[in-house]
């Protein structure tokens, strides 16, 4: 069957399609044969035009992280427009994930503890350089933890679900994501290794208490409970070929991705270069020579201690007057931004109070119909509010995992109604039951537990 889903603002769309909670996925070839992704947003999320310019915003913070030398994030090669439509196109593969090895597939080993150990110590390397910067990923879980071909762990969709909420970046919400992640591998792929699952579990309380820094040195020092020689990745690179060769079997099966917009009709939404200026200095290329040796988490796991994050000595220079001009207005500029904060935040406390937001009622809903081979299963979960506007946390928990999926949406305020959506997709042959449970985690009545579930049949 064809595969080929058409060329897209210089990117082909290949035979591999997922959805999530932003959209639909595509594996993609760039023009010069590097393998890349596609995201197209659900139209949904992007038709407001201030969502688009947050879009933009976050995608050019990514940019100027990878410039800074935060190799850790998928790099982005473009954001453009097209019919109504917004896509983010990568320089990199956005897949496997560590869903994807989560999953059982057969004649794919499952990583080991080293595996989830390495993992888990880039991860909070990377989110620890982008909340130095001032930013945050927003909502990370596993769906969005990309293995890369060399075994290491890279971050895709950062800042983008603050950016379509419209929520200020929170650096607690990406270790509260870190924890949850760290116990789910500790479930999963550190079963068979005595000591392992105990060192992620002190990993994740140490992370909840003491941030993630002290949690990253946590893995370091129990490096003695973890399988000899981990470090050169060999579990998990063995892994990834064996899904790779998994995943190319299976695309011969899959359905043709969606037909992108023309060509004629795409608007590019970030700076276009101008004369003489190169757009790809803007992308970190992680392939082809010069890619070193050593990865980041091998560098930890020698060296034993944080990277320095600060730019090397030889590219500080003197301030000269021009600076201390620059300077000097600066902290002018500062200071009046105090004041007209200071002046928000008594207008504030001026005001009347309102109601905060409270989740009163809970409704899962699941396909009546049998799904067959190769779906991609919606389940809604329909929460009914008192109308206020607020963040309400919640928790999905699939019947075929042990791990959670922990989110948090944006209610706006006048609506008493909010759908959260969990994408199952289903793989494989055979017959089974799944069934999906929604927890809302708050905000609560004291004392008080909310949850639906529902279930579905799967036959193939």
């Amino acid at each position: 069957m064809n595969t080929d889903g058409g060329s897209f603002a210089g990117f082909r769309l290949t035979h591999r399609t997922w959805t999530d909670e932003l959209g639909t996925w595509s594996s993609a070839v760039a023009a010069d044969g590097r393998a890349g992704g596609a995201l197209s947003f659900d139209p949904r999320l992007v038709a407001d035009p201030a969502t688009r310019e947050r879009l933009v915003a976050a995608v050019v913070a990514d940019r100027r992280l990878a410039q800074s030398g935060v190799t850790g994030l998928v790099p982005i090669a473009d954001l453009v427009a097209a019919q109504g439509e917004v896509w983010l196109l990568t320089a990199e593969p956005v897949s496997p994930t560590v869903t994807d090895l989560l999953a059982e597939t057969p004649g794919v080993p499952r990583p080991d503890a080293g595996s989830a150990a390495t993992v888990l110590a880039e991860i909070a390397q990377t989110l620890l350089a982008v909340h130095a910067a001032g930013l945050a990923h927003g909502a990370l879980h596993p769906g969005n933890v990309v293995i890369a071909a060399d075994g290491s762990a890279l971050l895709a969709e950062r800042g983008l679900a603050d950016a379509i909420h419209g929520r200020s970046p929170a650096p607690e919400r990406d270790v509260a994501a870190w924890v949850s992640l760290a116990r789910g591998l500790a479930a999963s792929w550190a079963v068979s290794t005595p000591g392992a699952a105990s060192l992620f579990e002190r990993a994740a309380t140490t992370a909840s208490t003491h941030g993630l820094a002290a949690a990253r040195d946590t893995l370091l020092a129990g490096r003695d409970l973890l399988p000899p020689g981990f470090t050169t990745r060999d579990r998990l690179l063995e892994t990834l070929q064996r899904w790779s060769a998994h995943d190319a079997r299976a695309g011969s099966e899959r359905p043709a991705p969606a037909v992108p917009p023309d060509e004629g009709d795409i608007v590019a939404l970030l700076h276009v270069p101008r004369t003489g200026e190169s757009r790809t200095e803007d992308v970190v290329m992680r392939f082809g020579p010069g890619v070193p040796v050593e990865t980041t988490a091998a560098q930890l796991w020698r060296a034993g201690r944080d990277q320095q994050t600060e730019p090397p000595s030889d590219k500080l220079r003197v301030l000269g007057a021009p600076a201390r001009r620059r300077r000097r207005r600066a902290v002018l500029s500062s200071a009046v931004l105090a004041l007209m904060v200071v002046g928000i935040l008594v207008a504030w406390l001026l005001r009347s109070p309102t109601v905060p937001l409270a989740v009163t009622g809970l409704d899962v809903i699941a396909p009546k119909k049998t799904q067959g081979c190769g779906a991609n299963v919606k389940i809604r979960g329909l929460l009914t509010t008192n109308g206020s506007a607020g963040e309400v946390r919640y928790q999905w928990k699939r019947s075929d995992r042990k791990d959670t999926i922990e989110q948090t949406d944006t209610v706006a305020a006048g609506k008493t109604s909010h759908e959260v959506i969990l994408q199952w997709t289903v793989k494989g042959e055979g017959s089974f039951k799944g069934t999906a449970t929604l927890r809302v985690l708050s905000p609560l009545p004291e004392g008080r537990k909310l949850q639906d579930k529902a279930s579905f049949t799967f036959n193939c």
